[in-house]
């Protein structure tokens, strides 16, 4: 695949998320569906989605999550510091590390 067509594709997906962000509280149609199309054109040029933009889909239930809108975000309370994240589709609760303890 060319340079220019990559860049072109991460650039379209970055503008998608970010918009599925923003219309997320006042239409979540219209945000669930420009989240799903970032998704399909990842999938169609065979792209891999970055980071930043994965963590913003439920991992069980492959849905568009909005932190504080249709998931629930809390802070661990075990010795290995983490983030919960709920999603409100499927209930489904799934942790990101921040960092692991380290005894001394």
């Amino acid at each position: 695949m060319k340079a220019g067509l990559r860049d072109l594709i991460m650039e379209r997906m970055h503008i998608l998320v970010q918009n599925a962000i923003s219309n997320a509280r006042r239409n979540p149609e219209l945000a669930e569906r420009q989240a799903i199309l970032a998704k399909k054109m990842s999938m169609k040029y065979r792209v891999r989605m970055p980071y930043e933009l994965r963590m913003n889909f439920c991992k069980k239930c492959k849905k568009f999550i909005v932190p504080g809108f249709t998931a629930r975000i809390r802070v661990g309370r075990s010795d290995v510091k983490s983030i919960r994240i709920t999603c409100k589709f499927c209930n489904h609760t799934y942790r990101k590390i921040i960092k692991k303890s380290s005894i001394s």
